[in-house]
């Protein structure tokens, strides 16, 4: 006799994280379907994750942290991708810009009041893209203006910033100063105290509608001590390039996970159906989950291999580190889609409704939005360059 299963996790039982993440998920899963409808952020599960600690959980032990690796911040992003996209994203994204302030930040005042503010819990969002800059992220038209008593004034055009109504911080690259060129960008603390948005596009989007990333006229006037330490392009190549690619991969191998939990769900009511035969959908049940295995070697195999050498500055500055890094977004973001669209073929009729237990529309559309999320176009283009300096990293 063939009995349900509750669907398989990449936590296990020995993860500090796995009973505090299964919280979250639980009320990530339960607004998931409202999220997406209503393109609203996902505002319960994020408050969840404060309540648990989830969106402190890299800060290290020595700040008063529990010193998350990325290898276990990738198993949260995963199980959060089977229940929520959005809420998933906004984890991944928030631990991209949070892991710069203690890597990154230096001692100034300013940083380190946000990184206690992290370790209780607060939100941290981006700001990088720009307004006739494009995705382009490591270019800023926008540029620090200082005075004499210590103040910076900041405006910036950004066509999007991702749930920036619900962001206790957000991080945003500008010039180092006026007279600076484009790509001579550093990082600035701006606080919602000293913050005005002013919002010039919706999101009204196919997939990822929770993240909310609208188009926002940023304004900041602050102090010089909430700029980062160290240059963006430094903070780009040894954290927010490597770690976001992780987790947004982990994200996308979450997404894909539950859809492959509903095609075994579908085979295994069309196995009770025909007791004594093996149902159509469960040899290209098979084939999808050695796919999926697939991605999920390489997501961890990534996280394990920053884990390795985080400390290591001459590693992740190096072309071919790059090169992989970008290899884990491009790769995972085009097999996402495969891997969903397998699994709404075995499914069937059920997984192409718009709403159902076994409805697969959302995770679909979720997963369109992969590729599209820094242009897959735009890092092969900077590949093309890097390929003719080194090889892949195996």
């Amino acid at each position: 006799m063939i009995t349900e299963e509750r669907p398989s996790s990449t936590a296990t039982a020995t993860d500090r994280f796995a009973e505090r993440t299964a919280l979250v998920v639980d009320i990530a899963a339960r607004f998931a379907d409202e999220v997406d409808r209503d393109a609203r952020p996902p505002r319960e599960a994020i408050a969840a994750m404060k309540e648990h600690g989830l969106l402190a959980a890299a800060v290290p032990v020595e700040l008063g942290g529990e010193g998350a690796t990325l290898a276990e911040l990738s198993v949260i992003a995963t199980e959060l991708g089977r229940a929520c996209a959005a809420t998933a994203m906004v984890f991944a994204m928030h631990h991209g810009q949070a892991m710069a302030l203690w890597r990154h930040g230096g001692v100034a005042l300013g940083v380190t009041a946000l990184i206690g503010a992290v370790r209780d819990g607060a939100l941290v969002a981006s700001s990088t893209t720009e307004r006739g800059i494009g995705g382009d992220a490591r270019r800023s038209t926008c540029a620090i203006e200082p005075d004499a008593a210590g103040r910076i004034r900041l405006r910036k055009d950004a066509p999007v910033i991702s749930y920036a109504t619900e962001a206790d911080a957000i991080l945003v690259t500008a010039r180092r100063d006026l007279d600076a060129p484009a790509s001579d960008q550093r990082l600035v603390i701006a606080l919602p105290a000293e913050t005005t948005l002013t919002q010039t596009s919706t999101w009204d989007t196919l997939g990822l509608r929770g993240t909310c990333s609208n188009g926002w006229l940023l304004d900041t006037e602050t102090h010089e001590d909430r700029v980062l330490r160290d240059d963006y392009a430094t903070i780009s190549a040894r954290t927010v390039l490597p770690v976001s690619h992780v987790l947004w991969a982990s994200v996308w191998l979450g997404i894909a996970a539950d859809a492959a939990d509903r095609a075994r769900r579908a085979v295994r009511k069309q196995a009770r159906a025909t007791v004594g035969q093996t149902p159509p959908g469960a040899l290209r049940l098979a084939e999808l989950l050695v796919d999926l295995q697939a991605v999920a070697d390489a997501v961890r195999h990534a996280a394990a291999r920053f884990d390795q050498v985080a400390d290591d500055p001459e590693v992740l500055e190096s072309t071919a580190y790059a090169l992989a890094a970008n290899a884990l977004k491009i790769g995972s973001s085009e097999r996402v889609t495969d891997l969903v669209t397998k699994a709404l073929r075995i499914v069937g009729i059920a997984g192409f409704a718009a709403t159902g237990e076994l409805s697969i529309a959302r995770h679909l559309r979720d997963a369109h939005g992969a590729a599209v999320m820094v242009s897959n176009d735009r890092l092969l283009q900077n590949d093309a360059a890097l390929a003719l300096m080194t090889g892949a990293i195996l």
